[in-house]
């Protein structure tokens, strides 16, 4: 299957970062096709919704991220937590890949798709900072969001890049239950459009 993971942090030291590419290896290993795209190394513009020469629509990595989300079985999605929310690398991708308006000739990338979070937040009790996140990709694209995430602090990590036990395993499992997740939804005969 095809999956693309999404690092959506700027930090040059990001550990949700660190969570995507362990995620996309056992993809990878798992021997699956994967996309793996990071804003830091592939960033995007601002999002002024401007089509033609100059706005965002035009810029060459708003296509390649568009393409690698609507071809893929499934979705990951690695964001840092700020202030009880994603940051704003996740909030941007979506708004420039998730436009539709059939009049302009755009649809949203985001549409159908099955999507799994890994997050990384600073306090335990913030684990559930991506719902209002994960619920606006439900009703805006009727993604399907994989219920088995990872939420993971500095304290779970032994070192930069290394996992700790735990989170070693959560992160594991979490990428098996999306494969499973994904693998499940593949082949779905409609294609839904935006609307109330």
């Amino acid at each position: 299957m095809k999956f693309t993971v999404l690092s959506t942090s700027l930090d040059p030291e990001s550990r949700s970062a660190w969570m995507a590419s362990l995620a996309a290896a056992q993809l990878g290993a798992l021997g699956h096709e994967v996309t793996h795209l990071d804003l830091r190394a592939d960033p995007l513009p601002p999002f002024d919704n401007v089509q033609g020469a100059g706005g965002c629509y035009d810029h060459p990595a708003a296509a390649r991220y568009h393409a690698a989300i609507a071809g893929a079985d499934g979705i990951f999605l690695a964001a840092p937590v700020y202030n009880w929310g994603l940051g704003s690398g996740a909030k941007a991708l979506v708004e420039l890949t998730g436009s539709s308006d059939e009049g302009r000739g755009l649809h949203g990338a985001w549409f159908d798709q099955p999507v799994t979070f890994l997050i990384s937040g600073g306090l335990d009790h913030g684990y559930l900072s991506h719902g209002a996140f994960a619920l606006g990709l439900m009703y805006d694209f009727r993604c399907v969001v994989n219920p088995h995430f990872v939420y993971a602090t500095s304290a779970h990590w032994d070192a930069p890049e290394v996992p700790g036990e735990w989170l070693a395993a959560r992160l594991a499992r979490t990428v098996e239950r999306g494969v499973d997740l994904a693998a499940r939804l593949r082949g779905r005969d409609y294609r839904s459009v935006w609307e109330l």
